[in-house]
């Protein structure tokens, strides 16, 4: 059977998944004030970091509508689409009411719509399974319950070089966030299990941050021999790099790779920003 799996763009896909027919990329919208960008292959990270530092207010964003999924299902027998934590967007929703359209007309289409309870390098993780299993020739069936699966077993870490997006989304009160950056602390976040942003720890200093958060991710990872570390930057690489040295100086992964975040990714993970699923 033939399949493919749809992502919203806040999948960061590897260079390797851009480049095979397996995947696909639905664009979530960003608008910057009346300015509107859409996260597809056009998306342009330093021009967007360069609006969103002179933008005062929130920057928002709008999740695909149904019609962008429904053109796909033809394409393949079995559809696999892979979402943001419906806990952060309407994304999950609008790819489970096109399914619902579809599958009215078309009650023997498999279409399974995965709630990625993560963001940006999670979702990435929850797509590449998908496509392990599908792969292996497993049927439709148990390529959701192991991924469903893999989703509430995989960790999620982030740390943040400014809490401006954190207070501008409403989600810090200005004192808390303006106390943070006078005293240069980064606080490192979390997926709570069920998609929402939990602080697990902070520190004085990027680097300490980073480091508590090599000690969290050493604390919670389940089996790492036997999964992938995906490690997703916005603007900076050699900050990732860092990142990956330090968790392989305490557990050794079976597989390590390193994304740029996309347009939506980068919203929420803001310019220096790092996210981190194993």
């Amino acid at each position: 059977m033939s399949y493919l799996i749809l992502c919203d763009s806040c999948t960061d896909f590897t260079e390797d998944m851009k480049q095979d027919p397996h995947f696909a990329h639905i664009p979530l919208t960003i608008h910057i004030g009346d300015y509107d960008i859409i996260d597809d292959d056009t998306f342009d990270q330093q021009d967007f970091l360069r609006r969103i530092d002179a933008y005062p207010e929130c920057a928002k964003s709008s999740c695909p509508a149904p019609d962008e999924y429904l053109k796909h299902f033809e394409v393949a027998d079995d559809i696999y689409m892979v979402t943001l934590s419906s806990h952060l967007s309407g994304s999950y929703n609008s790819a489970m009411l096109a399914a619902n359209m579809y599958m009215e007309d078309h009650p023997n289409k498999h279409i399974h719509v995965f709630d990625s309870l993560s963001a940006s390098s999670g979702q990435t993780l929850v797509a590449l399974k998908a496509n392990e299993l599908a792969g292996s020739g497993l049927s439709f069936d148990e390529v959701i319950k192991q991924t469903e699966q893999f989703i509430h077993e995989m960790g999620t870490k982030f740390v943040l070089e400014s809490l401006e997006t954190l207070r501008k989304n409403g989600r810090l009160s200005t004192v808390t966030a303006t106390l943070a950056s006078a005293l240069n602390i980064k606080p490192v976040m979390t997926s709570n299990g069920n998609g929402e942003i939990d602080k697990v720890t902070q520190a004085r200093g990027m680097s300490k941050a980073i480091i508590k958060m090599a000690d969290a991710i050493k604390a919670d990872a389940v089996d790492p021999q036997n999964h992938t570390l995906m490690i997703a930057h916005c603007n900076n690489r050699k900050r990732a790099e860092f990142v990956k040295e330090e968790i392989l100086k305490r557990l050794s992964f079976k597989d390590v790779q390193i994304t740029e975040t996309g347009g939506i990714s980068s919203l929420y993970a803001a310019d220096g920003g790092i996210v981190v699923c194993y």
